[in-house]
């Protein structure tokens, strides 16, 4: 594995996946990319080898079928030149909990929260007998707040963060980074799979500046990257003030509030 490791980017025919697809490869790195729509995985393809000159292998997947998810776990796990993964893919769907059918918040979970801990699991332990690699896990500001209203879609990018805390606990020492990418609002085709019109959401982030800011983060090896949040300090006290909880838990005895008759 070297500094022009292979790159391998799961949602990578539009949007956040494609851009990164382009940046690694102006970067100079090979690409593996992954989707379900092979066309414009071709055309994508195509036209970075024309301008950045560099390999790129196509792997058409959907990522809530098994064997297309099997197929995916196996190259991460026997390609020794695969150094950084972007799982990237995802979904949402429009509508309120009680709205939804139990087949598309299922779809929803498999993709958002199944495939990206299959795919972390299955390059981790490559990358930390090698001593190095990355794992970015593209998360959501809606993970941490449900007052966005998106309760499945905000919970499936919770556990993205959560996954990425802890991963970064155990890999780091081992030098394996972990990312996670906490995105506001940004100006892909997930809305209009989701069933919500993109020309009613108010100041969307452009996505080539979201994945530049993400980079930017990426170099600086962050843990968390939330290009959207313009005032750092924020997530440093919420992070503390999580810290604080923790260590203020005693978990051998119920706390006073709790003691008394009902």
């Amino acid at each position: 594995m070297t500094t022009r490791s292979i790159v391998l980017i799961t949602g990578a025919s539009s949007g956040i996946g494609a851009t990164y697809a382009e940046r690694f490869a102006r970067r100079g790195h090979d690409l593996v990319l992954v989707a379900r729509d092979k066309a414009r995985l071709e055309t994508l393809a195509a036209r970075l080898r024309e301008e950045h000159r560099v390999a790129i292998d196509i792997l058409q997947a959907d990522l809530t079928q098994p064997k297309d998810l099997a197929a995916v776990e196996m190259r991460l796990r026997d390609d020794s030149r695969i150094g950084i993964l972007i799982n990237n893919a995802g979904a949402a769907h429009s509508g309120s909990f009680i709205e939804q059918a139990t087949d598309d918040v299922a779809r929803i979970v498999a993709l958002n929260t199944t495939a990206l801990v299959r795919l972390a699991n299955a390059i981790a332990p490559r990358l930390a007998q090698a001593g190095e690699g990355a794992i970015v896990n593209i998360s959501s500001v809606v993970g941490l707040a449900p007052e966005f209203g998106m309760s499945v879609y905000g919970a499936t990018k919770a556990f993205a963060l959560f996954l990425s805390q802890g991963l970064s606990l155990e890999l780091s020492p081992k030098g394996v980074y972990v990312q996670a990418v906490l995105p506001a609002g940004t100006r892909t085709e997930i809305w209009e799979r989701a069933g919500i019109d993109v020309n009613a959401l108010p100041d969307l982030m452009e996505v080539g500046e979201l994945v530049d800011a993400a980079l930017v983060g990426f170099d600086r090896r962050e843990l968390v990257t939330i290009p959207p949040l313009h005032d750092a300090t924020c997530w440093n006290a919420l992070d503390a003030a999580r810290l604080a909880l923790v260590s203020n838990i005693r978990q051998a005895h119920v706390a006073d509030r709790y003691r008394g008759a009902a």
